[in-house]
């Protein structure tokens, strides 16, 4: 059995270990290498590194980590990011040996240009393109990349952990209401992530289940995501103009 855990780091992420009995474990998005080695401290064995994208709070302690471990680092083919061992892309797979684990690579331009995901049959490390209700910013990338980005996420099993790089669930769910007023699913959703909050517990891992009926990113086809948008004077003339004007309106969101 494998223990899967996020690590908090910096204000809202989380950097996510996946370890064996014996502490062997793997690093998705290091952005900063204190909280594992303070990990290490206390067993953690590292054994290899994933990044989703270049952005320094989930790269930022790669450097430290592979020159205190000598571990490989699997990153995007992206001269931003320093220090990878192995560059992978759309369509390859990453195997863990010490894990026995073996990662699907996906390439998901939207947030950055270059943003991956790997999953395997249970886990979807996703970084910044899907968070719980939510999606990523499009720093880069066009409104149809993101949007294809995601389809792609959603029609993953309904069963996989969502694991994402940011503790914006509560944040997010605000939006989700107002996009989305009628879903008792996404309000029990919200219910749920409260109470893990409250508890000192992370709202994450979701599933992929509860995003695509949760998520207003992933239901811009829905009536009445469609219809709050018609009601903000938005173009709904087809998926990517929904979509685009959700994201908009996310973008200045105060709630």
């Amino acid at each position: 059995m494998l223990r899967l855990q996020p690590l908090p780091a910096f204000q809202d992420n989380y950097i996510w270990t996946l370890s064996d009995t014996d502490g062997r474990a793997l690093i998705v998005d290091p952005g900063d290498a204190g909280p594992v080695l303070a990990a290490a401290e206390d067993g953690l064995r590292p054994v290899a590194i994933l990044l989703t994208h270049h952005h320094p709070d989930h790269a930022g302690g790669v450097a430290e980590l592979r020159q205190r471990f000598d571990i490989p680092c699997y990153a995007p083919d992206d001269e931003r990011i320093s220090g990878a061992s192995d560059r992978v892309g759309e369509g390859d797979q990453v195997t863990i040996t010490p894990l026995d684990l073996e990662f699907n690579v996906i390439a998901l331009p939207g947030h950055t240009l270059t943003h991956i995901a790997f999953h395997d049959r249970r886990h979807l490390f996703c970084g910044d393109t899907l968070f719980s209700m939510g999606c990523g910013r499009m720093f880069e990338g066009s409104a149809k990349q993101m949007l294809h980005s995601l389809d792609r996420l959603a029609a993953l099993p309904d069963d996989l952990l969502v694991c994402c790089g940011h503790e914006y669930t509560l944040a997010n769910g605000r939006f989700a209401q107002v996009a989305e007023p009628e879903n008792p699913e996404r309000d029990q959703r919200i219910q749920e992530a409260a109470q893990q909050r409250a508890d000192g517990r992370p709202s994450l891992p979701s599933t992929m289940a509860s995003e695509r009926a949760c998520n207003p990113f992933l239901r811009v086809d829905q009536p009445g995501v469609r219809k709050t948008l018609q009601d903000q004077g938005a173009d709904t003339s087809d998926r990517e103009s929904s979509f685009a004007a959700l994201r908009a309106w996310k973008d200045g969101f105060r709630g």
